[in-house]
């Protein structure tokens, strides 16, 4: 009678054959108790409460209006899903009532679920599932900005930003406008003090200037630059050297006509203003002999505009200097061609002054050769001064007598309007 009523009661759909559901139902299951040894299918009744509220859930997860990083119910989400049924609260001891029929009814329930759920799933196709990892993620995309590289070495380079606190800005933009004022002040004064008297007594300035001070004026106007160049670079600043296959044909320069080689045969060159009180004359041959020959390759650049990449042989105006000394006082060498002509070709000596500090630069040669070979006439045989940091009518031709003073001499074109410094 018992065996009956438990066929009849849980039949083909009430127990299946296998799986883990009917295993986890009796291992779950609580030992009967002393009334419970028939138990009913009628009263296998699942609290509904639980049921309805974990169908509800498992429905509103799988409903297309969750969110769409919400990850579908697992195989492993499922069976917990069941395990927690299983332990739900049992009857106690007094209850009559069979409970392995209600933990069949649960597993039923919650696996209908589980296929609702995955029908709801299957039946958004546009919803992906998202994978959780451990990274975080910006809350806005930044697109990398690639700085475009110029196509070669000469190509258009970005104007590099240059940030600077406003309040140096600002001390910056008055003193420039200070110092705009000041030189606008002094140009308009000299430039006034050039005009006509007559101008002048318009203009209300009553000061009779002559042409000795407006003179004095243009010179000192016109020694500016050469200040500023004396002031900011040294006596060991060196000009760029080159290479022998850099060198350029430079010209013959001579301000009037090409003197007559006649001269070379008697050559000497003098010596004044020494500290010994003497007066020195050597010629070539001491010259070479005694003192070590430098060669160097350099830029020669005239005041005409024009430049050339010369090779020169000589020995060093400093050895000179340290061999024959000036006077103690001395601070200028003032160095002379007695064999220059003029247009017409007729004498004209042709002399220049250089500072004692540009005299001992490493780079300032008393030149005996140019290109391998002794000098020409057209490039001033057998000596000649060469200073690179000069302008090319510092560099006297065919020299033939070197005067040391404490005082600035006199200079063959400063007495034409140009400077006496002439650095480059």
């Amino acid at each position: 009678m018992i065996n009956k009523e438990k066929s009849n009661s849980f039949g083909s759909e009430a127990i299946p054959s296998t799986g883990t559901g009917s295993n986890l139902e009796m291992a779950a299951s609580p030992e009967a108790g002393p009334r419970d040894a028939h138990p009913y299918v009628q009263t296998a009744i699942e609290k509904p409460e639980a049921a309805q509220r974990i169908e509800q859930q498992v429905v509103n997860d799988g409903s297309p209006s969750s969110p769409v990083d919400r990850e579908p119910p697992t195989d492993e989400t499922i069976v917990a899903i069941k395990q927690a049924m299983i332990e739900l609260p049992d009857h106690g001891p007094d209850d009559t009532k069979s409970t392995v029929p209600v933990a069949m009814e649960k597993i039923d329930i919650v696996e209908a679920i589980g296929q609702q759920a995955d029908a709801d799933e299957s039946s958004t196709p546009s919803v992906e599932p998202v994978a959780r990892t451990n990274e975080v993620v910006p809350p806005i995309a930044v697109e990398p900005v690639s700085a475009k590289r110029p196509k070669s070495f000469f190509g258009e380079r970005p104007d590099p930003i240059i940030e600077m606190a406003p309040r140096v800005l600002r001390y910056r933009t008055r003193r420039n406008l200070l110092f705009f004022g000041a030189g606008a002040v002094a140009a308009v004064a000299g430039a006034g003090a050039l005009l006509p008297q007559a101008t002048l007594g318009r203009l209300g300035v009553r000061r009779n200037i002559n042409a000795r001070g407006k003179e004095w004026l243009l010179n000192k106007a016109l020694r500016i630059d050469d200040d500023v160049a004396e002031a900011l670079y040294s006596r060991n600043r060196m000009v760029p050297t080159y290479t022998k296959s850099q060198i350029t044909p430079i010209k013959n320069n001579y301000n009037g006509a090409t003197p007559d080689p006649g001269y070379i045969s008697g050559w000497n060159l003098t010596l004044e203003g020494l500290a010994s009180g003497l007066r020195i004359s050597l010629d070539i041959r001491k010259l070479v002999n005694r003192f070590a020959m430098r060669e160097q390759i350099t830029r020669f650049v005239c005041v005409e505009g024009w430049s050339a990449i010369a090779w020169w042989a000589g020995l060093r105006f400093d050895d000179l200097l340290r061999a024959y000394s000036p006077k103690s006082q001395a601070k200028w060498a003032l160095v002379e061609s007695s064999v220059n002509l003029d247009a017409s070709g007729n004498p004209d000596p042709y002399f220049a002054s250089i500072d004692l500090a540009t005299a001992c630069h490493p780079q300032t040669l008393l030149v005996t050769h140019h290109n391998g070979q002794p000098l020409t006439v057209e490039h001033g045989a057998p000596l000649r001064l060469l200073v690179p940091v000069k302008l090319g009518l510092k560099n006297v031709k065919a020299v033939t007598r070197i005067t040391y003073s404490a005082e600035e001499p006199r200079d063959y074109w400063t007495q034409y309007g140009y400077s006496s410094y002439d650095g480059i």
